[in-house]
């Protein structure tokens, strides 16, 4: 970032060929290390996931 500060990004795809999806997720916090923002990302990531995949299939 023009300050100094690193961003946090993450990409979650799913499916295959026609039926792929893919969500990216941009972040507004700022991390002062590559490393805190990954972490970060991956988490918010996970937790998005998880999200997904319990859900109730409604019929």
């Amino acid at each position: 970032m023009p300050n100094g500060a690193f961003g946090a990004q993450v990409s979650v795809a799913s499916g295959r060929g026609s039926a792929s999806t893919d969500r990216v997720m941009r972040f507004v916090p700022e991390f002062a290390t590559p490393a805190a923002a990954n972490q970060y990302a991956l988490d918010e990531g996970m937790l998005w996931v998880e999200r997904q995949t319990s859900k109730p299939i409604l019929l």
